[in-house]
């Protein structure tokens, strides 16, 4: 009867390994599945490349369409400027208090154009003297303390608070 139950236990085991072997899949089909996998990946980041590259490019070329056409609205700002003063040069009269009003239109207009662009002026007369805003061409005597900004040679200017052109001066000796 032992015999018996051996036999029946050896069948008992090799009817389960039969069932787990049947359940697991054959290496073939893990191959063939782990190749799937691999290409669904490739391909995935195939797809994340492409978009990135272009994404660059695109920005790439946003990047230089903003440097072509940043001066855009300025420069036509400028030309209506530059017209004002063609039409001053056109005019046959002599008289010159009418050069004289037609220069302070134009000045008043360059200087709103100015004002819209934000850019302004450096005219530091009696300021303490800023190397960061200030050229410094000479030395004078005056009542001021040393090193105080005593006349102006020539206006700077700023453009959002970035020097774009120092102003020239003369400084105190003291």
């Amino acid at each position: 009867m032992e015999q018996q139950d051996n036999t029946a236990q050896t069948e008992n085991k090799e009817a389960q390994n039969q069932n787990t072997i049947d359940i697991l899949p054959s290496m073939e089909e893990q191959l063939q599945a782990a190749e799937r996998k691999a290409q669904e990946h490739y391909d995935a980041w195939m797809y994340a490349k492409a978009e990135g590259e272009n994404i660059r490019r695109r920005a790439a070329e946003d990047v230089s369409k903003a440097q072509k056409f940043a001066v855009e609205r300025f420069s036509n700002e400028v030309l209506a400027v530059k017209d004002s003063l063609e039409a001053g040069l056109a005019v046959t009269t002599e008289n010159v208090e009418s050069f004289k009003s037609g220069m302070e239109l134009t000045l008043k207009q360059l200087s709103s154009v100015f004002e819209k662009f934000n850019i302004k002026e450096i005219n530091p007369v009696g300021e303490k003297l800023d190397p960061h805003k200030h050229q410094a061409i000479g030395m004078i005597d005056s009542e001021l303390p040393a090193n105080t900004v005593a006349s102006v040679m020539q206006k700077g200017y700023t453009l959002n608070e970035r020097v774009l052109r120092p102003a020239l001066v003369m400084v105190s000796k003291g």
